[in-house]
């Protein structure tokens, strides 16, 4: 097997993952706005984190498998954000599309803001908008990578 086919594999079950996650955090917004128990804020806040963080890890393993290099220093998050919705000469086309960049961003921001400051601090209105803007990102997100998974498999 490729490289290129097993990093196309790599892509699809990490969005297998990121569906659950998803998932999750549209069902416990659900329960906080039901019950009213801001505890479920926690978890949608710990989901919406994780989703990034496991779009990002699929950005990783495509910078490293395909550009040979992940974007370093202090402001490295941003850097492969970019990196990922350029295209890669003669290596590949943008993974993501600008737009979903911008989106994805937002994201990312509020993943910084989860790992720095305490979750009482939450604001229930802001993260029932990240939640309620979930399933478009993750399924434009999904087309994208699945896009780019069909492209690396046709380098064979």
């Amino acid at each position: 097997m490729s490289e290129q086919t097993s990093l196309a594999g790599r892509i699809r079950g990490y969005l297998d993952e990121l569906a659950k996650v998803v998932d999750r955090a549209i069902l416990l917004s659900e329960k906080a706005l039901k019950s009213g128990d801001d505890g479920y804020w926690d978890g949608v806040a710990l989901n919406l984190h994780s989703y990034y963080s496991g779009a990002e890890r699929i950005f990783e393993d495509i910078a490293r498998t395909i550009d040979g290099n992940i974007p370093s220093g202090p402001d490295w998050h941003i850097g492969l954000l970019v990196q990922i919705s350029e295209e890669a000469t003669e290596r590949r086309p943008p993974v993501i599309s600008h737009e979903m960049r911008y989106v994805l961003d937002e994201y990312r921001g509020f993943r910084h803001v989860v790992r720095n400051v305490y979750a009482f601090n939450f604001r229930p209105s802001r993260l029932k908008e990240l939640v309620d803007g979930l399933p478009e990102c993750f399924n434009s997100l999904r087309q994208e990578l699945l896009a780019f998974a069909q492209f690396l498999e046709s380098l064979n």
